[in-house]
């Protein structure tokens, strides 16, 4: 139960009983996730890590905190499916596009995007929540692909990530919903 209701107006109200279906897994919770740990970071890059929330095998996608510590780059990709962002701090954007993202800012990308992800310098660490549906497509100078991250790249990584820092690869399989 969350903590007690002092004047709210549903303080009396009484939690559902028996909330959750017996085969249904319950949410993860994760508090303070833009955390500066670096622990939680699986680096990208030098200066670009992400930090997994939450990861969907079924449907290869997962939600992510990206920091870039100082000016950072994500290599170029195409997406086949749709991602969200949404931006906690610091300033970045799309080498391809007309805007840059500060604090505050929501972005969705439509399938059939590339782009160059990159992260300026701004005083504070870039932090960008994203959801992440399907895979990212590498993309070479020209346009043309030269490979794929999914799903089972972004889990192996991290699990190799989380066994060197310390907190066990089995910290990624409590993600999985």
């Amino acid at each position: 139960m969350p903590e007690d209701a002092t004047t709210e107006f549903w303080k009396n109200l009484k939690p559902i009983q028996n909330s959750q279906k017996p085969d249904a897994l319950p949410e993860v919770y994760l508090p303070k996730v833009a955390t500066d740990d670096d622990r939680y970071y699986v680096p990208f890059t030098e200066t670009v890590g992400s930090r997994p929330l939450w990861i969907n095998v079924k449907d290869n996608s997962w939600a992510d905190i990206l920091r870039a510590t100082s000016a950072g780059l994500v290599n170029r990709h195409y997406h086949p499916h749709e991602v969200f962002a949404y931006t906690i701090s610091g300033k970045w954007g799309y080498l391809e596009r007309p805007w840059t993202a500060t604090a505050g800012d929501f972005i969705y990308e439509a399938p059939g995007e590339g782009h160059t992800l990159v992260a300026y310098e701004s005083g504070e660490p870039m932090k960008t929540m994203f959801i992440v549906k399907g895979p990212l497509i590498w993309l070479d100078e020209n346009g043309d692909t030269e490979g794929y991250f999914d799903v089972h790249d972004y889990i192996a990584m991290c699990r190799e990530h989380y066994d060197k820092v310390g907190l066990g690869s089995d910290y990624v399989d409590s993600l999985f919903r």
